[in-house]
């Protein structure tokens, strides 16, 4: 496990976690909207909660979000959180768009590592898996994912944030890891990327397991991985690819799940949110 260790992070039990970003970090593949997402930071918010039970947590990733969008709608609620830990994953809806640059990305995640940990935030990040050995269809972009990831890797060490470098594995592109859309973890892969950060922060109990490899599975016949592929672009590839010819958002009018901290075990409509939400 490679690990940015130019600041340890504390092992006593952080108080107060804040997550940013997209998509990923708003839990789609691991649930729904209708039943609840979970996704890889509630999943290390659960990790923390079992070293301080006392934690509070919020998360104000909102799926669809390029990176300029996270830096200008999450980082000013965050830093009004005063968290001790902030996750910050992002740049993955950057590198699909037509106009990627790697540069200006970074700049604007290195953005909100210099602010957070100007705060007092101990801050964690990812790396972003091949793609393309996921999706055959991002092939053409994996060196874009390569770009990313080794600036990201320095602007983290500039700032002592802890990588959770998820992409050197092998593990971390194995189909089982992905929901069926290829664009986001399954509930095996939030609770893989959610060990290793946790892992990454040096947590109590925490160990290398989650970069292990699974088990070795049959694969699909030739004919079997061509429906599969029809498939997809039907069901995924169609649909994403409209979005981006009308200008659209997955994450349009949508709103962060848990905008204020709160217990790891209030979610969405309980009291605690409730009141939190109403002035109550």
């Amino acid at each position: 496990m490679r690990v940015n260790t130019a600041e340890q992070p504390r092992t006593d039990g952080f108080r107060r976690y804040v997550a940013l970003g997209d998509s990923q970090t708003e839990g789609l593949g691991d649930g729904d909207d209708v039943g609840g997402l979970r996704g890889w930071a509630d999943r290390l918010a659960e990790h923390l909660a079992a070293v301080n039970p006392s934690l509070q947590y919020a998360n104000l990733a909102v799926r669809g979000r390029v990176a300029g969008q996270v830096l200008a709608e999450q980082l000013g609620p965050a830093l009004d959180l005063r968290p001790d830990l902030a996750s910050v994953v992002a740049g993955v809806n950057d590198l699909l768009r037509p106009r990627f640059d790697a540069d200006r990305t970074v700049r604007e995640l290195e953005e909100m590592f210099a602010a957070l940990t100007a705060a007092g935030a101990h801050v964690v990040t990812l790396t972003v898996p091949d793609i393309g050995r996921i999706a055959p269809v991002a092939r053409p972009v994996r060196h874009r994912v390569f770009a990313l990831n080794a600036r990201i890797r320095v602007a983290a060490a500039r700032h002592g944030v802890t990588v959770a470098d998820t992409a050197v594995h092998a593990v971390a592109t194995d189909p089982r890891l992905w929901s069926a859309d290829r664009l986001h973890a399954s509930p095996l892969g939030h609770e893989r990327i959610a060990a290793a950060a946790a892992y990454a922060l040096r947590l109590p109990g925490s160990d290398d397991t989650w970069a292990r490899p699974l088990p070795p599975q049959e694969l699909p016949g030739r004919g079997q991985a061509a429906a599969a592929e029809l498939r997809w672009a039907a069901g995924f590839l169609g649909p994403w690819l409209l979005r981006r010819l009308y200008g659209r958002s997955s994450g349009d009018g949508r709103t962060a799940k848990r905008p204020r901290l709160m217990p790891l075990d209030a979610g969405p409509g309980s009291p605690e949110e409730t009141g939190l939400r109403t002035g109550v």
